[in-house]
């Protein structure tokens, strides 16, 4: 599991400690079988979009059984709302980019001036 995904152990067991995961286990042995890997895929797919573990525990209440339309309609306020924040992210950095890009033309001209 942690080379498919590219996680620690430590990752793993968080996971399993705020019960996002419920691998089978013997012994100290993990057994992570199907239903486990779909919930890592959306755990770390929602890691990805922003989500917090808490945003991301309602997601996969709603993956595990056949949601309500409230639970849906919260999940797609909550979408909306990443989708808002990272419109943000996506506008700051391309300001910033900008920036550096007039920077760097800046100095490229001054150098040429050297010459």
């Amino acid at each position: 599991m942690c080379a498919r995904f590219d996680v620690t152990p430590r990752t793993l067991r968080y996971y399993e400690y705020i019960e996002l995961l419920a691998p089978r286990k013997e012994g100290r042995a993990r057994f992570y079988g199907p239903r486990e890997v779909a919930r890592m895929t959306l755990i770390l797919r929602g890691r990805r979009f922003g989500f917090s573990l808490e945003e991301i525990r309602q997601w996969l209440q709603i993956y595990d059984k056949k949601g309500s339309r409230e639970q849906y309609q919260v999940w797609i306020d909550m979408a909306d709302r990443q989708l808002a924040v990272l419109d943000g992210q996506i506008a700051e950095l391309t300001a910033a980019r900008a920036d550096l890009d007039q920077l760097r033309r800046t100095t490229v001209e001054e150098l040429d001036r050297m010459s």
